[in-house]
């Protein structure tokens, strides 16, 4: 266990699209203990994963942990946003999981806001129009192409939400992650009782919605290496546990750079966007937070990099090519169907120009949906908390402060989802605020970059090739 702990341990757990991360981690002065980590599975026609092997990845991860997750005191789960999870009257998957990068729904997605009164209702409503990745239009795509799948359905939960309960047997999920889902109103602070009846769900199908702060039940399972009884808490999204692993203060603004690239920050006023690119999301303390989220990141970018048959850092200054890298389609802006899109191509563009064009285009749709996300509490000019594996590599962050003209600062710490959960479940423990145990563990502490000035000229290319190339993305 290396070091000996000053006080109770807690487990943090990530159940991300690819993996899963935990971390047992000393309550009192955050330092982590033990750490690990087992895979996921990614198939199916579109986004799927068995979410059992979710379960036995938490298992073998924790098992990898070694005898420090047998004492921990309570544990959290931070989880992937907007999974559709349908469970059978035995509990048991009806089929795999739809996650929150599967494209299909477009056209449930795109008829729930006709539906529900248009963007500016929904947005008014629940806080967020519901994009294709939002669970409401997973599980409208479910009802009209597998009706066989739907009507087997007893219970619908997100990722997280299907481990706290195997952890617990109670159905429990928390605010931040039932902000994902379409059907939670943050208007009300409850589920929404007219999009239920438009999709066919019932209150009683969903798991309750618990408290800032109150504990989903406590550890019933002898299948994990864990303590019986040990507290679980409500756990939320992963991105929410992001948030309170930074000990994020209202202003502060963000920009995770992963699979998917994500721009948010804390608010203490309720969002409310029509346009769709922000998502009105609350945060799991009690206050919000506004994020927008593209698909297409890092791995877009090495996936150029490997068409290019360069080093992901190769990249070189100059040249006018443009590179809008929409490989997987794209959610930011909504275009669920574009490809990519390539401009301004040259005899004299160099590979390595062409890569740092890539770069550009994924950090460039980032930076404009963060200008929609900050509000009053963010200053002008404030710097970029610049997180996720990306912000470890010098060509994303050095195109993150040319494009953005703003200071960059780098946590040190890692694993931000895990840690949040944990800070999750110490708070519970402690009886504290979440985002003030990270803090006092100096989780945001981390390598400084001044700001230099922004590349205009690229900026405006950027945003001109957006504009006239609508049409041959795609959307």
């Amino acid at each position: 266990m290396g070091a000996q702990a000053a006080g109770p341990l807690v487990v943090g757990v990530d159940s991300s699209t690819q993996s899963t991360k935990t971390l047992v981690v000393d309550a009192e002065t955050g330092e982590v203990l033990a750490r690990g980590q087992a895979p996921h599975t990614v198939g199916g026609p579109g986004k799927e994963s068995d979410p059992r092997q979710w379960w036995q990845a938490l298992g073998e991860a924790l098992a990898r942990c070694g005898p420090a997750a047998r004492q921990a005191s309570a544990i959290s789960v931070a989880g992937q946003q907007h999974g559709l999870v349908t469970l059978d009257a035995a509990g048991e998957p009806v089929r795999p999981a739809l996650l929150w990068n599967d494209v299909r729904p477009a056209r449930e997605s795109a008829r729930l806001i006709a539906e529900g009164g248009g963007p500016q209702a929904w947005a008014e409503r629940i806080g967020s129009v519901p994009g294709p990745a939002f669970t409401v239009a997973k599980w409208a795509w479910l009802r009209a192409h597998e009706p066989d799948a739907a009507a087997a359905t007893a219970a619908v939960r997100l990722p997280h939400d299907y481990l706290v309960q195997r952890l617990t047997g109670q159905a429990v999920t928390d605010r931040g992650d039932a902000s994902g889902t379409g059907w939670w109103a943050a208007s009300t602070g409850a589920y929404d009782a007219g999009t239920l009846e438009r999709v066919g769900l019932t209150p009683a199908m969903l798991p309750r919605v618990a408290l800032p702060g109150e504990a989903a039940g406590s550890v019933r399972t002898d299948e994990l290496p864990l303590p019986h009884g040990a507290l679980v808490a409500a756990g939320t999204g992963d991105n929410m546990a992001a948030a309170l692993g930074l000990g994020l203060r209202p202003g502060q603004p963000v920009l995770s750079l992963g699979t998917s690239g994500t721009v948010y920050a804390v608010t203490t006023r309720r969002p409310a966007d029509p346009t769709g690119t922000v998502a009105g999301f609350a945060d799991a303390r009690g206050d919000w937070l506004p994020l927008a989220c593209t698909l297409n990141c890092t791995l877009a970018v090495d996936r150029v990099a490997a068409l290019l048959g360069r080093d992901r850092e190769a990249v070189e200054p100059g040249g006018g090519a443009v590179l809008l890298p929409f490989l997987d389609g794209e959610r930011t802006p909504n275009l669920p169907h574009a490809s990519g899109l390539l401009h301004g191509l040259r005899h004299d563009t160099t590979p390595g120009q062409l890569l740092q064009a890539a770069y550009d285009g994924a950090v460039f749709t980032l930076l404009r949906a963060l200008d929609q996300v900050s509000g009053p509490e963010t200053a002008p000019g404030a710097p970029l908390l610049l997180i996720g594996g990306g912000a470890r590599g010098s060509a994303w962050r050095e195109t993150v402060r040319r494009l953005s003209g703003r200071p960059v600062v780098v946590p040190e710490a890692g694993e931000l989802a895990a840690l949040g959960a944990a800070a999750q479940a110490a708070g519970l423990l402690l009886g504290e605020d979440p985002a003030a145990v990270a803090r006092r563990w100096g989780t945001a502490r981390g390598a400084e970059y001044p700001a230099r000035e922004r590349d205009d000229a690229a900026w405006a290319r950027l945003t001109a090739t957006l504009a006239d190339g609508a049409a041959l993305l795609g959307g």
